[in-house]
């Protein structure tokens, strides 16, 4: 690639360590074309959508068509490897986040959690019958595990239940916060067997008898991410379309630590994004005769908010490193999402804070990413959770309840 710095530059001005650099033409080209897909069709309209809650049109399926999970672009150098690199994928969520939260959410929870459960929690059959129609986008999915009463504690409280009658199963329970249920087009639905109290997990289609779906409202952050309520009444599904692999909580600890590390790379994207759109405030927004960008506690906050960007940069990047050599740890990946969350609320904060009372009207970038950190924070393990996991691997006493 001819002015392959320059190139990179222009897509990561903020990796000042220069991680992008680790990246192969292939991957820069799609990297390149993801960024230019989303400010040529989808900036314009990303604050309205935001406030309608509502996913831009043609988002899902424009995504599929960059083929980011078996593009020849990126295999160049990777010759018999089944997946695209670890730093890819980083880099991935982080431009994707850096552009907008939610639209990374909606995402991350079909390639992420839901693509997974089918991947690891699939026989060879339904591997083989799914996961190229969800790679291509074909096929939508979600992942529905957390219950209205359960979020953390859903490992000792699933109460949504799955009673074994011949060749079918029939599920009852309800599921909340379940991001793209309602456009999804297979739900993966996980249930406690009556017989043994054990878990497993169901593939029910969209439309089934017996499923009702409604959306949550109202919410402050992440609105664009259609997060819904999930009703179960009596709804049968074969015994061919459960996943044939996921029969206890070791087997969902497995697609959560799979994916622990995308959230901690969608935070940091979301602080490049505050930082972005900090920057383009301050260079033109004046007071007492010039721009606010040459007053120095501005850019105090502003050289912390790249320092927190920085150090995040940094442990993704590690993660992925390990990642690509199998070592998917669950303590490394609990640092680095609970790490990165809270250092993208510092920082939102921050940038918030520099945009004043401008700061909080949505027009302006950094409202949104202020708003989304707050989800960014919670989910995929709660802060209090993620110093539990570390918490017991130093102690070796584990103080959940």
């Amino acid at each position: 690639m001819e002015n392959r710095e320059a190139v990179l530059k222009e897509l990561f001005p903020e990796d000042i360590l220069k991680i992008s650099s680790g990246l192969t033409d292939g991957e820069i080209e799609v990297l390149k074309q993801l960024v230019e897909l989303l400010e040529s069709k989808y900036r314009s309209g990303l604050n309205e959508a935001w406030v309608t809650e509502s996913e831009p049109e043609g988002f899902f399926e424009d995504i599929g068509n960059l083929r980011y999970f078996d593009n020849p672009l990126l295999f160049e150098g990777r010759e018999g490897k089944k997946t695209t690199s670890q730093l890819f994928q980083f880099f991935f969520a982080f431009t994707l986040s850096r552009f907008d939260v939610s639209l990374n959410t909606l995402l991350g929870v079909h390639t992420g959690l839901g693509f997974n459960t089918f991947l690891f929690g699939g026989s060879p059959e339904q591997v083989q019958k799914y996961i190229p129609k969800l790679a291509s986008h074909q096929l939508r999915t979600c992942f529905a595990l957390t219950e209205p009463n359960h979020g953390s504690d859903v490992a000792w409280g699933l109460e949504t239940s799955a009673r074994r009658e011949g060749d079918k199963w029939i599920i009852n329970g309800e599921k909340r916060w379940i991001g793209g249920a309602s456009v999804a087009d297979v739900i993966p639905v996980f249930a406690r067997d009556e017989e043994t109290g054990k878990p497993k997990c169901f593939i029910v289609q969209a439309g089934q008898a017996g499923l009702d779906i409604d959306v949550i409202q109202n919410k402050i952050a992440l609105k664009i991410v259609p997060n819904a309520n999930i009703h179960l009444k009596d709804v049968e599904v074969a015994e061919s379309d459960r996943l044939q692999n996921i029969n206890s909580f070791k087997d969902i600890a497995k697609v959560l630590y799979s994916t622990r590390a995308g959230v901690a790379n969608m935070a940091t994207g979301a602080m490049a994004g505050a930082l972005q759109a900090s920057l383009k405030y301050v260079t033109e927004r004046k007071q007492f005769g010039k721009e606010i960008s040459n007053y120095q506690l501005v850019q105090e906050k502003l050289a912390m908010m790249q320092g927190n960007l920085t150090a995040a940069m940094a442990l993704c990047s590690q993660i992925a490193r390990q990642q690509e050599e199998g070592d998917y740890n669950e303590v490394v990946t609990s640092v680095g999402k609970m790490m990165n969350a809270l250092r993208l609320r510092e920082t939102v904060a921050m940038g918030r804070g520099i945009c004043g009372g401008n700061g909080i009207v949505v027009d302006n970038d950094i409202a949104r990413f202020f708003a989304d950190a707050e989800a960014v924070y919670t989910y995929e393990g709660t802060h209090e959770v993620n110093a539990l996991v570390i918490g017991r691997a130093l102690t070796g006493q584990a103080a959940f309840n």
